[in-house]
C-alpha cells in the first residue's frame, strides 16, 4: 500500500469551499478517509497550513479560529500557521485598482463601486508565507526525507505546479484535489486530480457532539 501525505492549503480551501458550504462544517479527516478509500493509500499525515488572524481583527473570530485549530490537532492533524499580515496603504490602493479593472465597469458605475463597495476587510490583509511553508514541507517530506510515496495537495492554486512537477519527476506519485469552483485548469491538466464535488463534501460533514443540558 502506497504511503501518502496530504498537504492542505487551508486558505485556498476555505475560500473555495465557502461557495458551497460553511467550511467549518467539513471534517478534513473524513476527506482524508475518502481519498484513502478511493485510491487505496495509507495516509500517514494530514498537514494543515493556514494564516491566523490577529486578535485586533475581533476577539470572537480570533478565538473561534484558535478553537478550530485545537479541534484539528486533537484529531491528529498537523497544523502549521503564519500570522495574517496587514497590507500597506500602497498595497491596498494597488489591490483595489486591480480589482476595479477586473470588473470591467462603465464610467458611471466604476466610481460608485470604488467609493462604496471596496472598503472590505479582506482587501486589507494578505496571506504571507503559507504557500512557501507548503512547498518547503512537500520537498522535505516527499524528496529529501523520503517519508511517502504519494504527495496529495488539496488546493486549487496553480502556484504549486513547479513544486509538484519536481516531485513527480523524482518518481513520486502526485495527486491534486479541490472543489470544482476555483480549481486551476493547469493543475488538472498536468497532474492526476480528484474533484471534491458538493455531494462528496456533504458526506464529509463534521459530527457535532450534543451538549448535556
Amino acid at each position: 500500500m502506497k504511503k501518502a501525505i496530504i498537504f492542505v492549503d487551508a486558505n485556498n480551501w476555505y475560500h473555495n469551499v465557502k461557495k458551497y458550504y460553511n467550511p467549518g462544517d467539513i471534517d478534513i479527516t473524513k476527506i482524508s478517509d475518502f481519498i484513502k478509500n478511493l485510491k487505496g493509500y495509507s495516509i500517514i499525515d494530514i498537514m494543515w497550513y493556514v494564516s491566523v488572524p490577529s486578535i485586533e481583527d475581533g476577539e470572537r473570530m480570533y478565538f473561534q479560529h484558535l478553537s478550530f485549530l485545537d479541534h484539528l490537532k486533537n484529531k491528529g492533524v498537523m497544523v502549521a500557521t503564519r500570522k495574517l499580515q496587514r497590507l500597506s496603504t500602497k498595497e491596498i490602493l494597488k489591490k483595489k485598482e486591480n480589482l476595479l479593472e477586473s470588473l470591467d465597469l462603465c464610467k458611471i458605475c466604476k466610481p460608485i463601486v470604488d467609493a462604496h463597495f471596496l472598503e472590505i476587510a479582506d482587501i486589507r490583509k494578505k496571506e504571507k508565507g503559507v504557500d512557501v511553508m507548503i512547498v518547503v514541507d512537500m520537498i522535505n517530506k516527499c524528496l529529501i526525507n523520503n517519508e511517502c510515496d504519494v504527495c496529495v495537495l488539496i488546493s486549487g492554486d496553480a502556484d504549486f505546479v513547479p513544486a509538484l512537477e519536481l516531485i513527480e519527476k523524482s518518481g513520486k506519485e502526485v495527486l491534486s484535489s479541490s472543489v470544482p469552483l476555483g480549481y486551476s485548469s493547469e493543475l488538472r491538466r498536468k497532474f492526476p486530480y480528484l474533484i471534491l464535488n458538493p455531494d462528496i463534501l456533504k458526506q464529509c460533514f463534521r459530527s457535532y457532539e450534543k451538549k448535556e443540558t
